[in-house]
């Protein structure tokens, strides 16, 4: 059941603002759980809603022609989906998905956009974080296009565990298939000697980061050149 939002703020975003616009938005935010594999907007659709992940993650997917989905940005605390409609009404150009199902705080755009609109400190922060996401899907194609499986996929579970807030991650070996664009038998066998040398434990769709350290030597330098540019 969805519930206006008090508390603490884990979406750096949110915690960013200035005290007097946060209060602007929080009597309209509210907080609620979105399941695995729900979409949040379909390429061309108008940007209705503002999702703020708290503790889960969305990513934004772009369709090939032959029906394959290719990830061009991971979003999770450090960030929010539907942000560019603080500039005016505005379409998505991506499928935006939720691959770890967790809390969203989430506002009606054309509420967000009001508010927007008289704060000079807020329309500023989402330039910097749009920038920010452009940056990073220049990085990503970069990544695909030259890294190895086994990097990108340590890559990908380090920025999935820092954007979320948690080592533990609801994550099946299909979803690891489709984000780095490998076959599930490569996910596998990379996992499975990942959790051999202790660096993660996997069971049944859950993967537990054991060293972040030693994983972080085995990513490929796209995780620390991602990292640098969260808020």
């Amino acid at each position: 059941m969805d519930a206006p939002v008090v508390g603490r703020w884990d979406n750096r975003i949110l915690a960013a603002l200035p005290r007097e616009t946060l209060a602007l938005l929080a009597r309209d935010l509210k907080q609620v759980s979105l399941p695995l594999g729900v979409v949040c907007f379909e390429p061309g659709d108008i940007v209705d809603q503002i999702y703020f992940p708290e503790t889960g993650m969305i990513s934004l997917l772009v369709a090939t022609g032959d029906g394959d989905m290719v990830e061009t940005s991971m979003i999770g605390r450090e960030g929010a989906v539907g942000v560019q409609r603080a500039i005016g009404e505005r379409r998505s150009f991506t499928r935006a998905t939720v691959q770890i199902p967790r809390v969203f705080s989430t506002i009606s755009a054309a509420r967000f956009a009001k508010v927007a609109s008289g704060s000079p400190a807020l329309r500023e922060l989402v330039f910097r974080y749009t920038e920010r996401l452009w940056i990073e899907a220049q990085q990503l194609v970069a990544c695909n296009a030259v890294h190895d499986s086994a990097s990108r996929l340590c890559r990908w579970l380090l920025l999935s565990a820092d954007r979320s807030g948690s080592d533990h991650l609801p994550l099946t070996q299909d979803i690891l298939s489709d984000m780095l664009g490998v076959r599930r038998t490569t996910v596998t066998l990379l996992a499975q000697e990942l959790q051999k040398q202790g660096l993660l434990k996997y069971s049944r769709g859950k993967i537990t980061l054991l060293d972040r350290n030693a994983l972080a030597g085995r990513a490929c330098e796209c995780y620390e050149v991602i990292k640098r540019e969260n808020f």
